[in-house]
């Protein structure tokens, strides 16, 4: 099993679908960094050499911004707007969408399980 930036990818895949297991590489950034290696689009991971599994963990912690550094970004980034006081940190805070969804109805994902309202029969 291959360890690339703290993840251990999963050896039966093909390589380009195993680079997406780490938080930070999509499909296309996966299948770059294939193409960047020299690694062949249909190959697996359990077929790759040290020194290829080298050349990958090299360009990505070189290249690219994954797991830990960017989780870390990304909190910084809403505690920052949560702190300037601005609307989209206001709706973070109170645990509302944030990006113009209605409330009135659905936003169940962010508001969590609904809360029976006292003496609402109609």
């Amino acid at each position: 099993m291959a360890r690339i930036a703290g993840v251990n990818i999963p050896t039966n895949k093909r390589v380009c679908i195993a680079l997406t297991y780490i938080f930070g590489i999509g499909r296309t950034k996966a299948g770059e960094i294939c193409e960047r290696v020299g690694i062949a689009v249909n190959r697996r991971v359990n077929e790759l050499s040290d020194d290829e599994v080298v050349r990958i963990r090299e360009l990505i912690d070189t290249e690219y911004k994954v797991e830990g550094d960017l989780r870390r970004e990304t909190a910084m980034n809403i505690k920052r707007i949560m702190d300037l006081g601005c609307y989209r940190g206001l709706r973070h805070r109170k645990g509302l969408p944030v990006r113009g969804q209605r409330t009135h109805t659905n936003a169940r994902t962010r508001k969590g399980p609904a809360k029976a309202i006292a003496g609402k029969k109609k």
